[in-house]
């Protein structure tokens, strides 16, 4: 197993050295990740608005734990190990096994949801992740020298989720929904600007595959924060 392969620009003209496997990286990336959103939130919808479906998941809930068990696992396989993210077709399987996973674990915590809360988070999802990826493309400030401070905080709201289960309030739960949303955006900015490269640190043009795996799960994480700030007290 290894880490995923991150390379340091000494200067700034030392990566990408060729601009034209850089904005065909981007293109990449960007293109599987806006498929697997489309597929996702396009099963959220049916998820929450079908009847049949919402009561089908809601009783089947080991369905639900085998699903979040095989994401896990497999997103950890494309994380770690290189020979697996790397190794085409295999990687590409891999990721579509973490698509269809992930889909069918946002979509049974969006049919507890009403119909409205799920819209309105989708939505504010969609505009929250444009604007960060715009911006972290036009911004100065390197976001990825900010890694290790992130990290930090993603524990400290771990260990804040994990103490909030046992005092439940429609208080914490608005402000752990903003906290989740807001970390994560930063994340989001950070892994954009390590497949743009165009800062201190830079994924390698045959991590495309885990570049869109990082993607994707920031944006999905910001919709989970999002509905269970949005969501709170309207339940089904």
């Amino acid at each position: 197993p290894a880490e995923p392969n991150f390379e340091e620009n000494e200067a700034k003209s030392s990566w990408p050295q060729d601009k034209t496997i850089r904005r065909a990286f981007v293109r990449k990336v960007f293109t599987i990740v806006t498929l697997q959103l489309l597929f996702t939130f396009s099963m959220v919808c049916v998820f929450t608005f079908s009847t049949v479906v919402k009561k089908a998941v809601q009783n089947n809930l080991w369905v639900y734990l085998a699903s979040y068990i095989i994401f896990l696992v497999v997103c950890i396989c494309l994380s770690f190990c290189r020979s697996f993210s790397r190794r085409h077709p295999w990687n590409l399987v891999g990721l579509t096994v973490v698509t269809l996973s992930l889909t069918y674990v946002v979509g049974t915590v969006a049919s507890f949801y009403d119909t409205p809360a799920v819209l309105i988070a989708m939505g504010t999802t969609l505009v929250i992740s444009f604007a960060v990826i715009m911006f972290s493309a036009q911004s100065k400030v390197d976001f990825t020298l900010c890694s290790g401070i992130l990290l930090v905080l993603a524990l400290d709201l771990l260990m804040f989720g994990f103490f909030s289960c046992f005092y439940y309030s429609s208080i914490l739960q608005v402000v752990y929904g903003c906290l989740g949303a807001l970390l994560y955006a930063l994340f989001l900015a950070v892994d954009c600007q390590l497949v743009m490269g165009r800062d201190t640190y830079a994924l390698s043009p045959e991590e495309y595959v885990f570049a869109a795996l990082v993607l994707y799960v920031d944006v999905i994480t910001i919709f989970l924060y999002l509905l269970m700030l949005l969501g709170g007290g309207s339940r089904n």
